[in-house]
């Protein structure tokens, strides 16, 4: 009889402390990770939670325990340890976070030599089995802990996407949120011709401000007051364990993710056209439209960092984005960062004599979008066949590779499922024609909140 352990995800760890994560747990998927991996040696650090260092430590106590040598990075965000298992060519990492969580949980995200992700189907399975089993082989040597101040190298490595020395001064607003962007801001601080208005940025796990997820309309509030009385170029804002950066233009404006995406796309062609860009199938067209101006391949990929990072490492691709704000990078270990993007939006801004604004408002014009919207819906399945259906006679194009993609002359939409909860995510895009964008968008909400048009 084996306890079940239930904050093993899809993509990682993450459960409510200390029911669903707790430090005999971290303590056995350490024994399980070795157990399952035979790494010799692994990186570990830890998010600004207020019970990170502590499941850390347990964490750690258990690869050492099987034999593992464990370098500790010490408090790091989620890709710093990506960068550490590559830099010092360990066989794997593992960081203590729960990113944008409540701020009673957290977690572990883990990969693999060459900062590989391990996720349900890469072997997170076996680790939770392992780790349910909770019988561990003895081993005749106990690893070692050592610890190793990686941030120098990792600073280094960010400021190698840009040419420093010519970009303009710039001010720009940084909201930390109370998570761990603050510390690599400082880093980066000397090296860079930007006066940094710091906004929420000293990490505490307390979340004095609200746990950091820009994604929250009610979070972006504090980012934008200071840009405006600042007058700042452009304002950034980060989720806690910065994988995730958020824009806003100097008029504190949030830019949704979508254009970022075809932004940072733009930024790499520029550099080495021909090459390929990954995106997912929520919003496609401007990426699609950006990848062919530049004779690069825009190469569509479901939804999700482990889908994106492999099909991003079998076709090469220099860059991946998603939506949600997720940016991957081939010469970041093909790995998702929150630093980079800004870096390289600042030198387009710079080289383009450009602001943000600027960047972005031609390319919102092209291509409308709706933003995601979450519905709660009774039925998923029902709904999307019943869509599918409904549109599929005047439909050019209908794809399965995420949910339901369906594609006309001037617009087109995403619908798709939560893997978690009984929420259907709708996105909308269309050519130049907000209008038409919004008319399909309120058909499609209609249509989805309508018992007739389900049949139930």
């Amino acid at each position: 009889m084996t306890d079940e352990i239930t904050c093993f995800k899809p993509y990682d760890i993450r459960g409510r402390i200390p029911d669903q994560l707790n430090e005999d747990i971290a303590y056995r998927v350490g024994r399980a990770y070795v157990e399952y991996l035979s790494p010799k040696s692994v990186v570990v650090g830890y998010d600004i939670r207020l019970t990170s260092k502590e499941l850390c430590d347990a964490l750690t106590r258990g690869l050492i325990d099987s034999g593992a040598d464990v370098i500790n990075i010490g408090q790091c965000g989620t890709e710093e340890i990506y960068f550490a298992t590559s830099h010092l060519g360990v066989d794997g990492g593992i960081v203590v976070t729960a990113s944008h969580n409540p701020k009673d949980y957290n977690g572990m995200k883990l990969v693999k030599e060459g900062s590989r992700p391990i996720s349900g189907d890469t072997g997170l399975n076996d680790i939770k089995a392992l780790a349910e089993k909770n019988q561990f082989k003895d081993v005749a040597d106990k690893g070692t802990v050592t610890e190793q101040n990686t941030r120098p190298a990792y600073i280094e490595h960010l400021l190698g996407y840009i040419d420093g020395a010519q970009l303009k001064p710039l001010k720009i607003v940084c909201n930390a949120g109370n998570g761990g962007a603050g510390a690599v801001i400082d880093a980066l601080e000397s090296h860079l011709p930007v006066e940094f208005i710091k906004v929420h940025h000293e990490p505490d796990g307390h979340f004095p401000n609200g746990v950091p997820n820009p994604l929250l309309e009610e979070n972006r509030a504090p980012t934008i007051e200071a840009i405006k009385a600042n007058g700042a170029d452009l304002g950034i804002a980060w989720d806690g364990d910065f994988d995730r950066c958020f824009f806003f233009d100097a008029d504190g404006r949030f830019i949704e993710g979508y254009y970022i995406v075809g932004l940072l796309a733009q930024a790499f062609l520029e550099k080495a056209p021909g090459s390929a860009v990954v995106h997912d199938p929520r919003l496609t067209w401007n990426t699609i439209e950006i990848a062919k101006s530049y004779h690069g391949r825009a190469i569509q990929c479901k939804t999700g960092h482990a889908f994106i990072k492999e099909r991003m490492r079998s076709e090469d691709a220099i860059y991946g984005g998603e939506m949600s704000a997720h940016h991957y990078f081939r010469d970041f270990f093909y790995c998702d960062s929150g630093m980079v993007p800004w870096l390289l939006v600042i030198e387009l801004m710079t080289k383009q004599s450009k602001a943000l604004s600027e960047l972005v408002n031609e390319r919102m014009a092209a291509y409308p979008a709706s933003g995601e919207i979450n519905s709660t819906i009774e039925k998923p399945p029902q709904l999307l066949k019943a869509i599918e259906q409904h549109y599929a006679p005047h439909a050019h194009s209908i794809d399965h590779t995420d949910g339901l993609s369906m594609a006309f002359t001037d617009w087109r939409f995403n619908m798709r499922m939560s893997n978690t909860e009984p929420v259907v995510r709708l996105n909308v895009e269309s050519r130049e024609d907000e209008a038409l964008m919004r008319q399909k968008t309120a058909d499609l909400l209609a249509h989805m909140k309508d018992p007739e048009f389900l049949g139930t």
